[in-house]
């Protein structure tokens, strides 16, 4: 029997009420050909085969656990464009979903405008997508995706989605094969749990050409300089630095370090197959651990029904600490609880049906079979929950208008 935790179905009721409130809103724009409205929006349940801990997204504050919850997946957005004229216009894109202080607070996730300079040359400046993944322009739109949700095994290294600066982007005709090169530049700031993480000084370049009819190469690679607004961290970085041992402080202090995060992935999607594969990994100079995550995916499209299977992973390559601190200690035990918290390894089978409904509509089951390094990536382990393999059974609804 499905059970919903009490009060969490509010924002299918207020995904319901905006989408209504939206398609009214999107007849009268079309009156006016400079404006366009549209949106997209997932409900969904989610529940898994053990307690113990909750199944999140990497960020989120509560999900779900033998007790199926709406809030991992649920989401509603609402997209205006503007075009002034052929080289001017601009876009706002509204998003609520669950976010990292645990609240459904509708945000600004795009606001840009866009200038075309050459039919293949274009510049931004606003908020925009932060393009760090194969899909980062369109990761909170499930209709746009053959999965349910992007593997959290890769795209849970970076939890930002967006950020703040400008980006130049270059499209061009290479033997007949098209070839995009961008530039972006600016900051960042998101929730992880409650706590808020910056980043600045973010610098990134990403590339992508299509190699034959259907199969794209994309490569990336940010840099800039990551924050998190830890105070327990902070706190125990200063008691560290007034001991012998103020090295290990300096090792975990999250104030201002360099970070970079680097991917390459491949998609495919010609005739009834599609394809898609992404490795990345992520670097720090502060406790968040250097992680190395992949996935493959690999579907068949059988008339509406699209039948698919992911294998990914992430792996912790290096907790950036060396713990130097004679053991056993409590200030040993405190490093190395300090410098594992952010460690969350996992492998992940995931066995899916996409469903299209409708034209505008598609319908969604996933089974993921998690077998945890630790706790994973699972929020609020109980003790006793390490080590485990969890199974999660996942329902949506995507849709666009």
């Amino acid at each position: 029997m499905m059970v919903v935790k009490s009060g969490r179905l509010t924002p299918v009721a207020l995904g319901a009420a905006l989408a209504m409130a939206a398609v009214g809103a999107q007849a009268q724009a079309q009156q006016e050909s400079m404006f366009s409205l549209s949106g997209f929006g997932t409900v969904g349940v989610v529940g898994t085969s053990k307690d113990g801990a909750q199944y999140v997204i990497p960020g989120q504050t509560h999900g779900a656990d033998k007790s199926f919850s709406a809030d991992v997946d649920t989401k509603l957005g609402v997209q205006g464009a503007a075009k002034f004229n052929q080289q001017f216009s601009a876009t706002v894109q509204v998003l609520t979903k669950q976010n990292g202080k645990g609240s459904w607070t509708p945000q600004i996730e795009w606001a840009f405008g866009k200038y075309q300079a050459t039919p293949g040359l274009a510049f931004r400046l606003g908020r925009m997508g932060a393009p760090f993944f194969a899909v980062s322009d369109f990761r909170d739109v499930g209709y746009a995706n053959t999965w349910l949700r992007p593997p959290i095994d890769v795209y849970g290294q970076v939890p930002v989605s967006h950020f703040d600066g400008g980006d130049v982007n270059w499209t061009t005709q290479l033997a007949g094969h098209s070839v995009t090169l961008g530039a972006f530049a600016g900051q960042s700031s998101s929730y992880v749990r409650r706590v808020k993480v910056d980043l600045k000084d973010m610098v990134g370049l990403n590339a992508s050409a299509e190699l034959m009819d259907g199969l794209t190469l994309r490569v990336g690679h940010v840099m800039g300089k990551v924050t998190v607004h830890n105070a327990t961290v902070n706190t125990f970085v200063a008691a560290l630095r007034a001991t012998p041992y103020a090295s290990i402080g300096d090792q975990l202090d999250p104030n201002g370090k360099d970070a970079t995060f680097s991917s390459i992935g491949l998609t495919y999607d010609e005739g009834n197959w599609v394809a898609a594969a992404e490795y990345t990994q992520r670097k720090t100079d502060t406790f968040v651990p250097d992680t190395t995550g992949w996935y493959t995916t690999l579907g068949y499209r059988i008339g509406k029904f699209t039948p698919y299977a992911t294998l990914s992973q992430q792996k912790t390559d290096s907790l950036n600490v060396n713990n130097t601190v004679p053991a056993p200690s409590v200030l040993n035990a405190t490093v190395a609880a300090v410098a594992s918290s952010q460690s969350t390894p996992q492998k992940t089978i995931a066995l899916g049906m996409r469903w299209d409904a409708m034209r505008n509509i598609a319908v969604k089951a996933q089974y993921d079979s998690i077998k945890t390094t630790g706790a994973g990536q699972f929020y609020n382990p109980q003790p006793g929950f390490a080590n485990q393999r969890v199974g999660v059974y996942s329902l949506a609804v995507d849709f666009v208008f």
